[in-house]
């Protein structure tokens, strides 16, 4: 039986990988499996009310053609859904994608979705309302995000330029986190709220992350300085971020932080005012997702 699927296609996602895909989908996608339509997004968030209605007319799939923050809108408008949700990356870091495996080319991500092989993954709720499935921070993290939204280089380059441009300005907080009913302090320049080992780029995060144990791996990162960044980085990027002496990691299925004075949250890459105090709670294998399968091999390509 074939299965009926809404492509919601973000039109100024990422770097614009997404220019083909009405072809990449005729061309690459198993039209003895699905039937499909393609619908835009227009406006911020659009996505998440294009996933609720699709999920009201009847559409057993919806595929996110976006980066991280179009993936987190259509997960917005499917909670509470069993409907599964594809991912064609286009946007600029894509960390849901690089965790779950998925190519970054869109033809052969489009491919990997006619295997139909559904998983569920757990999802991070943030003060009862927002949804993360990727990874949360506040901090520095937070306020990158916000920057990022001004600047007309997108991609890496311009991620990198942002980070460079406000390192030296911003500085540590001091937050009260409580964990199973135990309050401590802890100052930091980001507290990281990870679902998955990976962030945008594919950069390692959380080395015992994983995105089905029912868990959130928090980092509490506090500012390396500028002579420690030749170990720092180096260790992070070979997975081993735990290592460092400026980073502390632990898990909960549960976490409140209070003391985040700008009231900026990062969330799966897009930056929200959510509050002061923020509450996280991992909402176990909620989120259903037609993922790679590992085990089978992709068919040769049609462009």
């Amino acid at each position: 039986m074939r299965t009926k699927t809404l492509f919601i296609v973000n039109p100024i996602s990422g770097i614009g990988k997404q220019k083909r895909i009405e072809t990449l989908i005729k061309k690459n996608l198993d039209h003895d499996l699905f039937t499909y339509d393609i619908c835009y997004t227009e406006r911020i968030h659009h996505g998440t009310e294009l996933a609720r209605n699709a999920a009201d007319k009847g559409y057993e799939c919806v595929v996110a053609v976006g980066g991280d923050g179009s993936v987190n809108d259509i997960v917005q408008g499917l909670r509470g859904t069993s409907i599964p949700m594809g991912i064609i990356p286009c946007g600029s870091g894509n960390g849901l994608a690089h965790t779950l495996k998925i190519p970054m080319l869109p033809w052969l991500a489009i491919r990997a979705l006619n295997q139909r092989h559904e998983i569920c993954i757990d999802a991070i709720i943030i003060n009862d309302k927002h949804v993360s499935v990727n990874a949360s921070g506040v901090g520095f993290d937070a306020y990158v995000s916000r920057l990022m939204q001004g600047v007309k280089t997108r991609g890496l380059s311009g991620y990198s330029n942002s980070i460079i441009r406000a390192y030296n300005s911003y500085e540590s907080a001091t937050y009260t986190l409580t964990v199973n009913g135990q309050s401590f302090q802890r100052t930091a320049w980001i507290i990281g709220i990870m679902n998955s080992n990976r962030i945008g780029y594919n950069f390692p995060a959380a080395p015992k992350a994983k995105l089905d144990d029912g868990l959130m791996d928090i980092d509490i990162i506090d500012k390396v300085p500028l002579d420690h960044l030749p170990l720092s980085v180096p260790l992070a990027l070979s997975n081993h971020i735990e290592l460092s002496q400026h980073v502390e990691m632990f898990r909960a299925s549960e976490l409140t932080i209070e003391g985040n004075r700008d009231r900026w949250v990062d969330v799966d890459g897009e930056y929200m005012n959510i509050g002061t105090t923020l509450h996280f709670v991992n909402d176990t294998k909620s989120v259903h997702i037609f993922s790679r399968n590992p085990k089978q091999l992709l068919l040769p390509p049609q462009l």
